[in-house]
């Protein structure tokens, strides 16, 4: 069985403009040119809610006023550690306040059903983000 000791509780947002459209970030460091939800690892002392509105912050430069928690899920067998999935609305766009390991992260803007698609077709580096676009198209009324 694979060591879950090092795994921690983390955030994933599904930032949604008034447009319709998602923030969706590329990196360089990803295999196959995978793409990602704004997301990340809770720091000391933060809940999920908090974690999720700075990694938002730090990666993408957007701030919300509306926020709604699509789910909470264990990652994997054997671990404590949950992902949490949020809905960020009603954006207000800053610069992004990249870190050493994030310094090629490039936000771009895409129609929520373009991204659905997409994690429909594997193109997402991480399993979280594609469960986060679906659970925001059903609660938007988008799919059965």
């Amino acid at each position: 069985m694979t060591d879950t000791s090092n795994l921690q509780d983390a955030s994933v947002v599904v930032a949604l403009d008034e447009g319709g459209r998602v923030a969706v970030l590329s990196s360089r460091d990803a295999p196959h040119g995978e793409i990602f939800l704004p997301g990340g690892r809770q720091e000391p002392g933060e809940d999920p809610e908090q974690c999720a509105r700075r990694e938002l912050r730090e990666e993408a430069g957007v701030t919300a006023v509306r926020w709604r928690h699509l789910g909470t899920y264990a990652i994997t067998l054997g671990s404590d550690a949950r992902l949490s999935l949020y809905l960020a609305e009603e954006l207000s766009l800053g610069p992004q306040e990249l870190n050493d390991t994030e310094e090629d992260f490039k936000l771009t803007w895409w129609p929520l059903a373009d991204a659905v698609t997409a994690a429909a077709e594997g193109r997402f580096l991480l399993p979280a983000g594609p469960l986060a676009l679906l659970l925001t198209d059903r609660l938007l009324g988008n799919s059965g």
